[in-house]
């Protein structure tokens, strides 16, 4: 096995990795799509392609909905929870044990800085980890109604679980995702997004070396519209977690709706950080940046919205802007501090926000232009970009930029601030900065958000519920509530 730094070394010299996955996984071997065809992956560090994969359809779906039917009703549900434990902290095993290539893969799959991609592979081990042992511990109710009577409730896999992976967060999402579904006894089809299908397909692989019977995680790749669409549509799916933009959502939960099918959403957001005068300043600014510039600012979860009490404002925001302009840029090989977009169409569309903000008049205080790495010339980057917002109903404000973006909102003081934090049609998460404890637990209960951090932001791990409410979506992944989202419940009343 080759070391991270032989790995990052070929990919940079080559420009690919060898021994990429081909074909889809399907009943526990990789196979070869229904139609022949494949498509590119691209390099986002390059704008180049690097690698292909296979293009799949309706029929590839079909194959793989009816494997996981089968190893469900077959094998699966009633493998005993101890034993589906002992695959899952497998699996977490043989993640860490391949962490380098995983992570030199995402890197070139999604563009992001290696050390980020390095943390999202021990993660998706944590991931495995956390339900690994939560297996066995899936407990139901007994319920008080009368001496001659038994009533108790038990936990049951709701069947097969269809996972629709985003582009951003490829292996972490597919992890707190699939890990759930398969501690709950459920049955997987996964199909990543078309940017960035390969730790999926590995994350598969692993599956198979850790013990996972044939046909309980199966992955197919291709586009939204050939693979995503019919496996959202598919009468023999029985779950669907979907993370994404809001309009493909909506479609999904539509399709899912023909068959009365379940669906967990986790869909866009645009995410507050309240600064309040009283907060620990340079713990704030380390707190700011990282929310927005993390990833290139293509999280959901993205701190994308400061809104900063006035007091403190100007100062803030022009050491924001002296930080933002000393971040490195490159291929994220090179681990620099800020990488790529993921592609030339999201290049265009956060370029798109900041070209129409200059006709209305609005300054941009640093960056707000396309570049490219700087020892290459190549890929498809945009400087780390700071703009304030003239009012609350600006696109600036209420739009998700998905990209290294913050928009600056002024309050007066905290009552204030929860009023613009709360103005949004999201609502996913919120960030608070201030000294004051008390304070900062009765704004969090008045945030509109699926989930909040005081003083530090992304705070919190796999054990946390996450999701959103408004157009953020609904359901919950992560935690104990994740798994229970892979459930159905079934009571039983008995007179003895």
């Amino acid at each position: 096995m080759k070391t991270r730094k032989e790995l990052i070394d070929q990919a940079l010299t080559s420009g690919t990795l060898p021994d990429l996955p081909q074909g889809h996984f399907i009943d526990g071997a990789f196979s070869a799509p229904a139609a022949g065809r494949s498509m590119e992956s691209q390099d986002p560090g390059r704008a180049e392609a690097f690698a292909e994969f296979a293009r799949g359809d309706a029929a590839d779906v079909e194959a793989a909905v009816a494997s996981a039917r089968n190893a469900f009703e077959a094998v699966w549900r009633d493998t005993p929870a101890a034993e589906r434990g002992r695959i899952l902290s497998r699996a977490a095993a043989l993640i860490r044990e391949n962490a380098a290539g995983l992570a030199v893969v995402e890197c070139l799959d999604s563009g992001k800085p290696i050390g980020e991609a390095e943390g999202d592979v021990q993660g998706a081990a944590r991931a495995f980890e956390y339900y690994a042992g939560a297996c066995d511990k899936l407990q139901g109710d007994t319920f008080p109604i009368g001496p001659d009577y038994l009533g108790y409730s038990q936990h049951e896999p709701v069947g097969v679980a269809a996972q629709i992976i985003p582009w951003n967060f490829p292996i972490s999402t597919a992890a707190r995702g699939i890990a759930p579904a398969l501690a709950a006894g459920c049955a997987v089809v996964a199909k990543p997004a078309e940017q960035t299908p390969f730790t999926a397909l590995r994350l598969a692989e692993i599956l198979k070396n850790a013990g996972l019977p044939a046909g309980v995680c199966n992955v197919v790749t291709g586009t939204g519209a050939e693979v995503g669409a019919p496996l959202a549509a598919h009468p023999g799916v029985d779950h669907i977690t979907f993370t994404g933009s809001v309009a493909t959502g909506t479609a999904v939960m539509k399709a899912a709706a023909e068959n009365v099918t379940r669906v967990v959403l986790e869909l866009g957001g645009k995410s507050p950080v309240v600064v309040l005068d009283d907060c620990d300043r340079d713990q704030a600014l380390d707190g700011v940046m990282g929310a927005i510039f993390e990833n290139a600012g293509q999280i959901c979860s993205a701190g994308s919205r400061l809104i900063v009490e006035r007091g403190l404002h100007d100062g803030f925001v022009e050491e924001l802007c002296r930080r933002a302009e000393k971040l490195t840029l490159g291929h994220g090989l090179r681990n620099p501090q800020l990488g790529p977009v993921n592609s030339a169409e999201q290049l265009t569309r956060v370029s798109g926000f900041i070209a129409r903000a200059r006709e209305r008049g609005i300054e941009v205080a640093t960056g707000g232009g396309e570049t490219v790495d700087p020892e290459t010339g190549k890929g498809w980057f945009f400087q780390p970009t700071i703009v304030g917002a003239r009012d609350a109903g600006d696109e600036l404000v209420q739009q998700e930029i998905f990209g290294p973006v913050l928009t600056v909102q002024t309050a007066e003081d905290a009552e204030h601030a929860l009023t613009l934090a709360n103005n949004s049609q999201y609502a996913l998460v919120a960030g608070i900065y201030t000294g004051d404890f008390t304070r900062a637990h009765r704004l969090a209960r008045r945030l509109d958000a699926g989930q909040v951090y005081i003083n530090e932001y992304f705070a919190g791990g796999i054990e946390v519920p996450f999701g959103g409410n408004k157009k953020s979506g609904f359901g919950r992944e992560k935690g104990l509530e994740g798994l229970l989202s892979y459930c159905r419940t079934k009571s039983v009343a008995a007179r003895i």
